[in-house]
């Protein structure tokens, strides 16, 4: 098996725990101050990925190739993120898989987008688009860091470009109004095709059920997911005291060819 070492301007993850972790890009004079001790950035290039590290307080720290949850979880963000809980049924749900089109609506800081084009790639593509500028730098950024900025194109929101888009497998909507946007993203989609709509609260899933049918969607569910570790230690295994509850609920509807009649 071929192993992979760690270069000048690579990405890793250096890890001690899984509630102490740090991605750094890698240059040969850093030092990362932490209250484990000094860990040698520098020190790290040739080293395998997988080897590990002390620092000088003698911890053991090692060696990680960041995969897209890490990119997610400590990606910059000045938006409430959809977090990893919820993607895997986002995909299952709506058969996201290589070549999909994706249409995004509302970035916010590009967790979902990194996810979503890392499913899709290399044949596929994921179009954003948001209406803030620093949302959008922000980003860019994040998806640049990702490796996924190819398989990704951002837009300053405007129906018109939405327009000229045709067929969409996926539209996802995160924004505070999503029924507002049904019209417009209906006609650009493939029949059969899935619609996800981010909402916070359940007045806002209770407006978007009035109007998938009406806006010509079809198969809709609500749902909310929950995660909860477990810490697995032996002879006192139990569930962790924190878990991630409430982050959002989903609603998800397919597009069918004509639009329902009251």
């Amino acid at each position: 098996m071929k192993c992979v070492s760690i270069e000048e301007g690579s990405l890793v993850l250096y890890f001690y725990n899984s509630d102490k972790k740090w991605m750094i890009r890698v240059e040969k004079e850093k030092k990362l101050h932490t209250h484990l001790g000094i860990i040698d950035v520098g020190a790290t290039v040739g080293l395998e990925y997988g080897s590990h590290i002390y620092t000088n307080k003698d911890k053991k720290i090692f060696l990680l190739p960041p995969n897209i949850y890490d990119y997610v979880m400590k990606s910059q963000r000045t938006t409430q993120i959809v977090y990893p809980k919820d993607y895997g049924y986002i995909a299952a749900r709506t058969g996201l898989k290589n070549g999909s089109l994706v249409l995004e609506i509302g970035t916010g800081s590009a967790a979902l987008s990194t996810f979503l084009a890392s499913i899709v790639m290399p044949g596929g593509h994921v179009h954003t688009f948001d209406v803030n500028e620093d949302f959008m730098s922000i980003a860019r950024k994040n998806l640049e860091k990702s490796g996924m900025n190819d398989y990704v194109t951002q837009y300053k929101f405007d129906p018109e470009i939405i327009s000229k888009l045709h067929g969409i497998d996926l539209v996802i909507i995160d924004l505070g109004d999503p029924w507002n946007y049904l019209d417009i993203v209906h006609p650009v989609m493939k029949s059969g095709g899935s619609v996800v709509c981010i909402c916070p609260t359940m007045n806002q899933l209770e407006m978007l059920s009035t109007h998938f049918f009406h806006c010509g969607f079809i198969d809709s569910e609500y749902v909310e997911t929950f995660i909860r570790k477990i810490e697995a230690r032996e002879g006192k295994t139990r569930p962790s005291m924190r878990m991630i509850g409430h982050t959002t609920y989903l609603g998800f509807a397919r597009k069918v060819l004509k639009k329902m009649e009251s």
